[in-house]
């Protein structure tokens, strides 16, 4: 097998099975600006510190077909045929808070991992890689800018 592929077979891993490894419980709240359109389609996902794909904790948006503009996120989990399982709702409104709380295995958190938000608005910009943060315990309550959809990103580990 190759490296990548064990690097991703790794972290789906221990993404899918936080039963068996010691987890802890993150909750990301990013809250977007009021930026005049319709409601954003986000890509919440991880990445490791060589900036493979690790998994994705949500998509915001119900329709397939424009998840393409999620450019990042798409290119990076295309190969992930689970990408999608139980992590879609509904699109997200300007001025709006998306919450999310997912299990992760201690062994992400302050071992380069970053969580990663592309962005996308009908007949506005695309905005891959809006907002990353690296998982850390520092960064923990911080807000983090995004470029032009997200007003602040914070995360919270429980």
């Amino acid at each position: 097998m190759s490296k990548p592929l064990l690097t991703v077979l790794a972290a789906a891993c221990a993404l899918a099975l936080p039963a068996l490894a010691h987890s802890r419980q993150v909750t990301l709240s990013a809250q977007l600006k009021n930026y005049g359109g319709d409601g954003a389609y986000l890509a919440v996902y991880l990445t490791d510190a060589k900036g493979a794909y690790a998994g994705t904790l949500w998509v915001a948006g119900g329709k397939a077909k424009y998840y393409k503009h999620l450019s990042d996120w798409n290119r990076l989990s295309s190969g992930d045929a689970k990408r999608l399982n139980g992590v879609t709702g509904a699109s997200v409104g300007a001025g709006r808070t998306l919450k999310v709380t997912a299990d992760l295995a201690d062994a992400l958190i302050d071992a380069g991992y970053e969580v990663r938000i592309d962005a996308a608005v009908e007949d506005m910009r695309d905005s891959p890689s809006e907002v990353r943060v690296p998982l850390s315990t520092s960064n923990v309550g911080k807000p983090q800018a995004g470029k032009q959809y997200i007003q602040s990103l914070t995360f919270q580990l429980q």
